[in-house]
């Protein structure tokens, strides 16, 4: 139960700390010293490198190696890297929210080389370390068999939580949808709790309200339970922003949902409040306030 971990940030580390615990030997590369030295210091399965070549040489063959890479220009470089010091029988598996159509072709490039390849959509933030993560992976038979122990120490048990989807892309194909689902889910309570909110002629307790949903409601979920967490320390939400950014999944789900012919409305509406949220909708508004005041005469309201 060799692997090694190469990102050891937010999600990385802690997927490194589970499998460490759960009985793997993991070697570990991170571009902070301190971060992969830290984990060296806690956990008594994982060994810190201080370069990627020095932790493949000390490997043991066949390899697996899981990268845990922010999709894009970061994980292509580290591709490129593998490829030069990978051997045939070798796996990676790729667990970056990376685009399902790279994926497929990061299969077909390695195929070419004899090493193979897993695409790992990886849900569970940073709670996964506690309670477990959600894997949906994609490969052929061999590599999904070699990817699977891994698997099963960080899902929540050995039988619950992960799933081998098919072939290469499919796993980063439904994890790409999952937080397509994701994001309609949370402008939804986005939406509804903002309304609560605003009914100022009921004076509603929200964060009572939150609570009280999470017990048998039908909309009760883990991220209800996270708003009700926050709201017992936090309702007003002063201090913050009203800027939300997007990781490319949403965006991805929309355009495959184009690309297929099938509705998904809900998915879209919420990826667009996204974009409205930094300002984007700010030049349509001001068109629309134009138009009002040139058809109707209504007023317009100017800085």
């Amino acid at each position: 139960m060799n692997i090694a971990m190469i990102g050891l940030g937010k999600m990385g580390g802690n997927m490194a700390r589970r499998l460490a615990r759960g009985g793997a030997n993991v070697f570990g590369f991170d571009v902070s010293a301190e971060t992969r030295e830290g984990l060296a210091k806690e956990e008594a399965n994982f060994r810190a490198f201080a370069s990627v070549p020095e932790l493949i040489a000390a490997l043991p063959t066949p390899r697996v190696v899981w990268l845990m890479l922010p999709s894009g220009d970061i994980s292509e470089a580290a591709f490129a890297e593998m490829k030069t010091l990978l051997a045939p029988g070798d796996l990676i598996i790729d667990g970056a929210n990376a685009m399902y159509k790279d994926s497929q072709r990061h299969a077909a490039e390695l195929a070419e080389l004899n090493i193979k390849f897993v695409d790992a959509g990886v849900s569970g933030g940073v709670w996964g370390l506690q309670n477990g993560y959600c894997l949906m992976f994609g490969g052929d038979k061999d590599a999904a068999e070699i990817a699977t122990p891994f698997m099963k120490i960080l899902a929540p048990d050995a039988t619950r939580g992960w799933t081998h989807t098919g072939p290469a892309g499919s796993g980063h194909y439904t994890k790409m949808l999952h937080n397509g689902i994701e994001y309609g889910m949370m402008q939804a309570f986005a939406e509804g709790f903002a309304m609560l909110k605003a009914k100022k002629e009921f004076d509603l307790d929200v964060a009572e309200i939150a609570e009280t949903w999470r017990h048998s409601s039908v909309v009760r979920s883990w991220l209800l339970d996270l708003v009700a967490e926050s709201f017992s320390h936090d309702v007003e939400l002063a201090d913050l922003n009203a800027y939300v950014p997007d990781s490319g999944e949403g965006r991805w789900s929309v355009l495959e949902s184009v690309e297929l012919g099938v509705p998904a409305p809900v998915m879209a509406t919420s990826l667009y409040a996204r974009f409205a949220s930094r300002g984007n909708d700010d030049y349509a508004m001001k068109m629309l306030s134009l138009m009002r005041n040139a058809f109707g005469g209504h007023a317009m309201s100017k800085k």
